[in-house]
């Protein structure tokens, strides 16, 4: 996967996406979703969101997310049914949107190339794109920082 391509979501998704992720931490607790997709024209495209609590009803009940293995059986078979990929994954944060020591160490999805975002404030609008962590797995829990000023080059909000 290429460093220079870009995570591309409409905002027809985008919008909404945020809504719920502040919704579903009730103010007290982390929040987040896989983003499923596919690549259009070599750039990963969202089309899907499944929030963790939907897989795993527990899922928040530590105040930060813990999935529990049952639940990515559930997210392979949606991603099949579908005809979708994960592409990316979401969480929000009780404040900066930084890459803590337990995310860096354990990625939702320990694949080369896939995205990880983290949205500040527990996603409170508004949320100011330069605000939100955005990584990318380099494999042997390495990430590249795509985030701050720069994320207009690897986040791509259409529409």
């Amino acid at each position: 996967m290429s460093h220079d391509r870009r995570l591309v979501i409409s905002r027809p998704v985008w919008e909404p996406l945020l809504a719920e992720l502040h919704r579903r931490t009730e103010q007290v607790h982390e929040s987040g979703a896989f983003l499923l997709g596919y690549s259009a024209d070599n750039r990963p495209q969202v089309d899907h969101i499944v929030y963790y609590d939907d897989l795993d009803p527990a899922a928040y009940s530590t105040g930060i997310v813990v999935l529990h293995a049952d639940s990515f059986s559930l997210l392979w078979d949606l991603c099949r049914t579908k005809g979708l990929s994960v592409i990316a994954d979401v969480h929000v944060h009780q404040e900066g949107a930084w890459q803590s020591e337990a995310d860096r160490l354990n990625p939702m999805i320990a694949r080369s190339g896939h995205f990880g975002l983290i949205i500040p404030w527990f996603a409170k609008p508004p949320v100011i794109a330069e605000t939100i962590g955005l990584y990318k797995y380099r494999g042997n829990h390495q990430w590249r920082r795509l985030g701050g000023r720069r994320i207009r080059h690897s986040l791509l909000i259409e529409g």
